[in-house]
């Protein structure tokens, strides 16, 4: 593995954790912001999806 794929993957790895507390925050302050239930639980759902990303990349690095 080279700088390159190092540097991207770990930029991929950032760009995951900086769209979890985005969408994390967005899901838990949105009720008091009076943000629609609907666009709370998109928000949820990518807040899921990154979660799960973020495991699979973690169990890859693991084995590599």
């Amino acid at each position: 593995m080279n700088d390159t794929e190092k540097s991207s993957g770990a930029l991929v790895t950032a760009s995951l954790w900086l769209v979890l507390l985005v969408s994390a925050a967005t899901n838990a302050i949105g009720q008091f912001a009076g943000m629609d239930y609907t666009f709370r639980m998109i928000a949820g759902a990518i807040a899921i999806v990154c979660i799960v990303l973020l495991i699979i990349r973690h169990l890859a690095r693991r084995k590599a």
